[in-house]
């Protein structure tokens, strides 16, 4: 069989659960260490191996262009699906899918999950077992909220979306590889869910299903406490991404002690800044500030001695001297 070259990236969520921070600006886009998420993702897929990526865009779509264009400054081939109506993630899929230009399986990626599973491993495990579909899975304390998955061997055998008592503590992580005839069952136009319609009934009809099992870093991005945890664990070390890691080679920022700081801020010597804080491009921060566990956008400006813990401040807003936040949002 041969080995995934295309791979689809599944960003038309509304990303109701990050409001207000996803009024302007679409979840996949919002930014975790330095750069937007969806970047970690496409990264990744180009260090895999995947020569071109379509991005699968609905609520917003007109912001992802303008910043990763046709993908040749991260080496790889970028197009773009835009949904008029949402499809669900099956329905993403299908008619994402028409944009492809190679052949063989299609890697699909959720739009919220920063994980460092071993995708490459998972497009060899996909050849070698001769899967018709391929699942990143991965074990979690608590599998209530998400798809609980049955498993022979590395034989998926049933799957169990969303449920009070999951039969298991292993679950859908959020990375699928499909085969090309899989996808071409998926209907054209129509509201379709991979994980209640085509996991169960490529399952029923006899197709194989096999589940790649990665125990490593693995998060999703899907709420405000969820996102700054993203940030703080790739600036600790406890989460990887290939993207990050290009971000400090490129010297636009720099880590100091346990917080990322964009190398054209200006941040006063008697601020303090730490514990998985970032502070984006031009923004500047005044004498005997503090800020812990916070992302300060680009352009904006910490008034002296302002006191900011969990809370996010707007690109280009003016934190007033002197006021205090603890899990706010501030300028949105």
């Amino acid at each position: 069989m041969s080995r995934a070259q295309s791979a689809i990236l599944l960003v038309g969520g509304f990303g109701t659960r990050l409001q207000p921070l996803t009024l302007k600006t679409p979840k996949p886009m919002l930014s975790v260490a330095g750069i937007p998420f969806t970047q970690h993702q496409i990264v990744k897929a180009r260090d895999a191996g995947i020569q071109e990526i379509v991005l699968a865009t609905s609520y917003l779509a007109e912001i992802f262009e303008p910043y990763f264009g046709d993908g040749s400054r991260f080496g790889i081939k970028i197009r773009y699906a835009v949904e008029e109506v949402a499809l669900g993630t099956g329905g993403a899929i299908g008619n994402a899918a028409n944009m492809l230009h190679e052949d063989g399986p299609v890697v699909i990626f959720n739009g919220d999950v920063l994980s460092s599973h071993d995708l490459k491993g998972q497009i060899n495990f996909h050849a070698e077992n001769k899967a018709d579909i391929s699942l990143y899975l991965t074990e979690v304390e608590d599998a209530r909220a998400y798809g609980a998955v049955e498993m022979s061997g590395v034989n998926i055998t049933s799957f169990n979306e969303k449920m009070e008592n999951p039969p298991t503590n292993i679950i859908n992580a959020g990375c699928y590889i499909f085969n090309r005839e899989i996808i071409s069952t998926i209907p054209q136009g129509e509201v379709i869910s991979v994980e209640r319609q085509t996991f169960p009934q490529a399952l029923a009809s006899g197709k194989k299903l096999c589940g790649f099992v990665d125990r490593s870093y693995w998060l999703d991005i899907g709420t405000p406490v969820a996102l700054l945890k993203a940030t703080s664990d790739l600036i600790s070390g406890v989460a990887t991404s290939v993207a990050y890691d290009e971000l400090l080679a490129s010297g636009a920022y720099k880590k100091k002690g346990t917080a990322l700081i964009a190398t054209s801020a200006k941040v006063s010597d008697s601020a303090l800044v730490g514990n998985g804080s970032i502070v984006g491009e031009a923004a500047r921060v005044g004498d005997g500030a503090k800020i812990s566990h916070s992302i300060i956008g680009d352009g904006a400006q910490i008034g002296d001695r302002a006191d900011l813990e969990s809370s996010f401040i707007a690109q280009n807003a003016l934190f007033p001297a002197g006021s205090i936040a603890k899990g706010q949002f501030f300028g949105f």
